[in-house]
């Protein structure tokens, strides 16, 4: 793992976040990652320093998990980016587009397949997300070529204020429980809204 941070760590630089765009510091919207510390945990236990990640635009744990420091995040945060956040120099990397980073963390997989590399890449995808055309070809694309890439796929029911499953019609969603050495998905539930915090939320 390549840091030490905690749980509580994560949730106290999500709470100081949410005071800044409660202050009005933050005049962008701002996803806030909350009921997946643990979750989280257990993935980067797994992931090194040389490995990529890609993320939706939830991903403020996923960077300070891979070691962008907290306070070079936050700024990038009070800087309007919470919902694109890139740091190259931590092989870290997130897109506002639905689904927008899957062939990108594909073609890295690829690349390092090609060139004999050893390291991996790990790509978030949330659950509404991992219902889309884009997924299921990024899918099988990696698993029908081998490739080192990991997808987790973070399971709140949600896609901004949607019910996942009731909109897709079923209860058990496409990649529902599939645990393996290429998905590993996991259910949590958050205390805040899809944009913003309890306290301001926004819409768009």
């Amino acid at each position: 793992m390549i840091t030490e941070l905690t749980s509580q760590n994560l949730i106290d630089f999500e709470n100081d976040i949410c005071k800044c765009f409660e202050n009005k510091q933050i005049r962008a919207p701002i996803h806030i990652d909350n009921g997946n510390e643990d979750e989280l945990i257990k993935v980067f236990q797994s992931v090194k320093e040389d490995d990529w990640i890609f993320c939706n635009w939830r991903s403020h744990y996923k960077m300070l998990l891979k070691g962008v420091h907290p306070f070079k995040l936050k700024q990038a945060i009070l800087d309007g980016k919470s919902i694109s956040l890139c740091f190259p120099e931590h092989r870290a990397f997130s897109s506002a587009i639905v689904a927008g980073s899957l062939p990108i963390a594909v073609g890295v997989a690829m690349s390092i397949k090609q060139k004999g590399g050893m390291n991996k890449v790990y790509v978030f995808v949330g659950d509404m997300g991992a219902e889309t055309g884009m997924m299921w070809e990024c899918f099988k694309y990696s698993f029908n070529n081998h490739l080192p890439i990991k997808f987790i796929v973070e399971d709140n029911n949600k896609s901004v204020v949607t019910n996942t499953r009731r909109t897709w019609g079923k209860d058990i969603l496409t990649f529902d429980g599939m645990n393996s050495e290429m998905v590993y998905h996991f259910k949590y539930s958050s205390i805040f809204p899809h944009a913003g915090t309890n306290a301001g939320r926004i819409q768009f």
